[in-house]
């Protein structure tokens, strides 16, 4: 068997030892004698791992007593609509930050439910860079601040908070898990799985508890924090095998150091990336200022774009696969999330010296 590298997006790449211990258990799951995708979700057993599971990641970030952690389904982009419809109470408008195709994706959501204040709006520079909070315009009557730490297509991102009373709802996504956060910072943290948690299926949704409980009456239940808080995620059946890969990755990272160890990692990781392309004398070049460089997603573009697809086929062929940028964007995006070993990283840096040498 020959694994390759995975540079993509999302789905993104899984541990390799934990695709392993899966695969040790994938029929004959905790000493049931039925695959963990067989057992009931209400069953003991899978009601324990999930617990299990849960606090796994309350100890991964820190997580206070006060707050909920939902294992949800339907994407992060269906909490884009569950946002302002639990925090809608806090008044009739929310502020947004406009810093890339994710964000703006939300503020369309959020605009049939609630008033949006536009706090920042990147489009006009092609979401290349995300403005000092100076340079913000925030309300004084919002009931919240969304933003979106990382913007996985065009590879912005930034680590600071603006200053604000109202809660901080976040999409952290592609920054969950990959650094240090204080999540009583915020009121509202949700993330796809797809990229640092597990397989897709399943969200994350973090809330403080006095944010649950408000949602309006004649809204979709399952929509509702309170109605998933109160039955433990399982108002319906929920994505058992995702979350219990979740559990493993959970588990994973724990003995890899936690957060903070798997931050230093990243940081190598995409220091070593981002140093080649700077010192390719031009022949590779990242478009998003320095400041607001993504860890997780690093776009490049060829200064010759005739040679694109040369590169995508050759890089495929020497087992770097996904490399394509998005479409509304082109170039290349290599997406280095916590699963990426720094072998991969480098493997990608030689073969990119190989091509620039070859076709320079």
């Amino acid at each position: 068997m020959s694994r390759i590298f995975n540079f993509s997006a999302g789905p993104a790449a899984l541990p390799e030892a934990v695709l392993a211990n899966v695969r040790e258990e994938l029929l004959e799951w905790n000493g049931v004698g039925a695959s963990v995708m067989e057992v009931s979700h209400r069953g003991k057993p899978f009601m324990e791992y999930a617990a299990q599971a849960e606090q796994d990641l309350r100890d991964l970030l820190s997580i206070p007593e006060n707050y909920k952690v939902l294992f949800l389904q339907g994407g992060a982009t269906m909490q884009f609509s569950a946002i302002p419809l639990n925090l809608g109470f806090l008044g009739s408008k929310a502020d947004y930050a406009h810093t890339g195709h994710w964000g703006k994706k939300a503020i369309a959501d959020a605009e049939r439910f609630i008033e949006v204040n536009l706090a920042c709006d990147t489009s006009a520079s092609a979401y290349q860079h995300v403005p000092h909070e100076d340079e913000w315009s925030l309300s004084d009557d919002s009931a919240y601040v969304h933003i979106t730490p990382n913007e996985t297509i065009a590879g912005v991102e930034f680590a600071w908070l603006p200053k604000t009373d109202k809660p901080i709802c976040a999409d952290m996504s592609s920054t969950i898990l990959s650094r240090e956060i204080n999540v009583a910072d915020y009121g509202v943290i949700y993330a796809g799985a797809q990229k640092n948690i597990g397989p897709a299926g399943l969200t994350i949704v973090i809330v403080r508890d006095d944010l649950v409980g408000h949602f309006p009456e004649n809204g979709p239940r399952l929509l509702d924090y309170s109605v998933m808080a109160d039955s433990d995620s399982m108002n319906n059946t929920p994505p058992t095998f995702a979350w219990y890969l979740a559990g493993k990755v959970f588990t994973w990272l724990k003995a890899q150091g936690g957060v903070s160890a798997i931050e230093q990692a990243n940081i190598a990781k995409a220091s070593a990336l981002y140093d080649y392309v700077d010192a390719s004398d031009g022949f590779y070049t990242n478009p998003v200022s320095k400041e607001n460089r993504s860890r997780m997603n690093v776009p490049f573009i060829l200064a010759n774009s005739g040679l694109d697809a040369l590169f995508l086929e050759q890089s495929h062929k020497a087992g770097l696969h996904a490399l394509k940028g998005h479409r509304s964007v082109g170039g290349m995006r290599a997406s280095i999330y916590n699963a990426m070993p720094i072998e991969g990283v480098h493997a990608l840096i030689d073969f990119m010296q190989t091509f620039k040498t070859q076709h320079g």
